[in-house]
């Protein structure tokens, strides 16, 4: 009779360490796949944010250039307008245009990197600039029907280096942010 109850002690013994065994394993195996799957999902909302700013990296940088091509064409009209020292109501167009450039510019400085905004800054300065010499320029005493550009013909082409080189060097800077070689 002991020899029975052996048997059945080792053998229940031996089932319930079995399925204590199968339990064990199971459970590590269920905790890898859980960490797993954490890993996968942070890895994944780490790519969706990542896409996300990238987004609204380009929304912004092609809002700035957008608001500087409307800058650009207010500031050409001015420059291709004929007159004396009486203001113009382009004044006023192309302030609004500066204002659309400087708002554009928040974006930009918020969005960064500091790199592109250093270089957008540049931009938004030459622009500044621009705008303030032909409001100078304007106002001079000359002829009155010729064209500003024509009067002042280093500052137009000045200005329009300048312009040319700002926006290549923004977008110098702002290609290497878009291919993520930040």
């Amino acid at each position: 009779m002991q020899d029975t109850v052996a048997v059945a002690l080792i053998t229940s013994l031996s089932t319930l360490a079995a399925a204590a065994l199968t339990g064990l394993v199971g459970a590590l195996s269920t905790r890898r796949q859980l960490a797993h799957q954490l890993t996968v999902a942070r890895q994944e909302s780490v790519e969706r944010r990542a896409t996300r700013r990238d987004e609204l990296r380009r929304d912004a940088y092609v809002g700035f250039l957008s608001a500087c091509d409307q800058a650009y064409r207010q500031l050409d009209r001015r420059w291709l307008e004929a007159g004396g020292s009486e203001p113009v109501s382009g004044y006023d167009e192309a302030y609004a245009a500066m204002r659309a450039v400087d708002e554009a510019y928040n974006l930009v400085l918020l969005e960064g990197p500091a790199d592109v905004d250093s270089v957008a800054r540049s931009v938004l300065t030459s622009l500044t600039t621009e705008y303030a010499d032909q409001r100078r320029l304007g106002g001079e005493p000359g002829e009155a029907a010729v064209p500003l550009r024509d009067r002042h013909r280093e500052h137009w082409l000045a200005a329009i280096e300048v312009r040319t080189r700002r926006r290549l060097a923004f977008v110098d800077a702002v290609r290497p942010v878009l291919n993520g070689d930040e």
